[in-house]
């Protein structure tokens, strides 16, 4: 018997820019609202989740969005970069890196499994665009994710800003070969 849950690569149009828009300021908000003030949310939410913002990363050649949807409803998604800069210092070829920008899942879809089907799906398409490193950041205090990334091995090799609003916050550069 198949599973109703769908992992598939996000067409880059504007209602799809609009579903992600959606999902990524409800899962942002329900992660991180209590640990950051009102108005440092809004300012990031308004930044980083417009269906505009939205679009012109679906656009970006470096860029794919894994969607993850449950009887066509979107619960979760992947963004994932190729060449990425992120831990690597000044003046090294970032040729061969994913990055895994976001793995956002909705709330009530934490500890079904959809976290890792993203995952694992995020990491074979990094092997089949011939990548050898997978990173990602992520917030030092987000204990459950950090816990989640070391399950799939991703180790940590430094750190780097992330502002939330006004709000300078350190996340955690993690790495896994391939």
């Amino acid at each position: 018997m198949t599973s109703p849950l769908r992992i598939t690569v996000a067409k880059r149009t504007a209602p799809i820019a609009a579903q992600l828009a959606e999902l990524g300021r409800q899962t942002f908000q329900e992660t991180f609202a209590a640990t950051n003030t009102a108005e440092d949310m809004v300012a990031f939410l308004a930044e980083n989740f417009s269906p505009e913002k939205q679009l012109a990363e679906l656009q970006d050649p470096q860029t794919t969005f894994l969607l993850g949807q449950m009887v066509q409803e979107l619960v979760g998604y992947a963004k994932l970069r190729t060449d990425s800069e992120l831990g690597l210092e000044p003046g090294k070829p970032a040729a061969g890196r994913l990055e895994i920008e976001r793995l956002y899942v909705r709330e009530d879809w934490i500890g079904t499994g959809l976290g890792a089907s993203l995952m694992r799906r995020a990491i074979e398409e990094a092997r089949a665009k011939n990548c050898r490193t997978v990173v990602l950041g992520v917030w030092e205090q987000n204990q459950r994710a950090i816990a989640f990334y070391q399950r799939f091995g991703f180790k940590p090799i430094g750190t780097h800003e992330f502002r939330v609003g006004s709000d300078i916050q350190t996340d955690l550069i993690l790495r896994k070969g391939l």
